[in-house]
């Protein structure tokens, strides 16, 4: 799973996700893309879930891009602690997506394939997509 190497500090603040996304917003290693309609917190297990899936719909042919990294560290208390005691240990991995940023990317599939395989990536994600074209952004 995607997880970075190396961090400045360990745990980080929650911030707002507010706004539309200005950077990765628009396809530009692929032919065909999933874009983002609101933000969430995608985890490294979802964008791994979906990955799979779409490498699996396209019997590895093609090409895949991802366009979200999974940089910020989520941490939680453990179950029936008492409060205080300082923030919790990093449970997991996520990554910030706002509204119109590209998730994922393709090429080197026909087209009806291509969608195919990101509908079942889009089931496994937990956040409104929806598929475009090079040509339409």
């Amino acid at each position: 799973m995607l997880s970075p190497k190396k961090t400045k500090y360990r745990k980080m603040m929650k911030g707002r996700m507010k706004g539309k996304a200005t950077s990765g917003n628009y396809i530009a290693f692929g032919t065909i893309g999933l874009q983002a309609l609101e933000s969430c917190w995608l985890t490294a297990r979802q964008i791994e879930a979906a990955r799979i899936a779409m490498t699996r719909k396209i019997k590895r042919g093609g090409r895949v891009w991802i366009r979200v990294f999974p940089d910020k560290p989520v941490s939680k208390h453990p179950a029936e602690a008492r409060m205080g005691k300082g923030k919790g240990a990093v449970e997991y991995w996520a990554a910030v997506v706002l509204p119109g940023r590209i998730i994922f990317e393709m090429g080197g599939v026909d087209k009806a394939l291509a969608v195919e395989a990101l509908e079942i990536a889009a089931q496994k994600l937990p956040l409104k997509v929806k598929i475009v074209e090079a040509s339409e952004i």
